[in-house]
């Protein structure tokens, strides 16, 4: 049933053979663990970085603590000079630059992107208006930030987030910046992409020229 190997020649054969086949089975191996290894690598980091993203998605956010309307001076006041956020960072999230952040606003006169841009200041340095498209930042202590200074909210910072309301989307055509009665709703877009939704409803109508109202 099996065949005796009686030259030495032959039997050197087959153990060459038998080497190579070792040899061989031994390369697969390798190759197979070390595809193995790049793609447990690839999937641990792939991984952790969703894991960092999703993490951001949810902390990397701004909390709106309250948000008013400055009414407009006259006897018979119908819209608003300003609109004014005050955000702070949510808990756990880290500085957020609000240079960087975008603003998507939707309100009574369509919908509108608006990035971080500089106040146009009256001759007191009080809030006059904003280019269209643009929001203004004001510090902690009630200072407008330029291009050059620093808007980046801490864990105990809180800054105000302030709109001209005379500027799209929140203008109505013949009856003026956010009258009374209108509605906007903003998602406040983080760096990291965090998104914080608020809603702003005017009362149906503004007593007194020159009040904050709550919005």
């Amino acid at each position: 049933m099996f065949e005796c190997i009686t030259n030495n020649d032959d039997r050197g054969q087959v153990g060459i053979g038998t080497l190579i086949v070792f040899i061989a089975m031994v390369l697969v191996a390798a190759i197979a663990a070390g595809v193995l290894i790049n793609t447990a690598g690839f999937l641990q980091s792939q991984a952790e970085a969703t894991g960092e993203d999703s993490t951001d998605l949810v902390s990397e956010r701004l909390d709106v603590t309250s948000s008013v309307g400055i009414v407009e001076e006259g006897e018979d006041p119908e819209a608003l000079d300003e609109i004014r956020m005050s955000v702070a960072g949510s808990p756990g999230a880290d500085n957020i630059d609000l240079q960087d952040t975008t603003l998507q606003a939707v309100g009574p006169n369509g919908q509108e992107n608006l990035v971080f841009g500089e106040a146009n200041l009256d001759e007191d340095g009080e809030f006059e208006s904003t280019e269209g498209g643009e929001f203004a930042v004001k510090d902690s202590g009630g200072a407008f930030v330029d291009e050059d200074g620093s808007a980046v909210v801490g864990p105990d910072d809180q800054f105000t987030i302030v709109l001209d309301p005379s500027n799209s989307p929140f203008e109505v055509e013949d009856e003026g910046a956010f009258p009374e009665g209108s509605q906007s709703s903003i998602d406040i877009v983080s760096p990291a992409g965090a998104t914080t939704s608020v809603d702003l409803r005017a009362p149906d109508l503004y007593n007194e020229g020159g009040e904050a109202v709550r919005l």
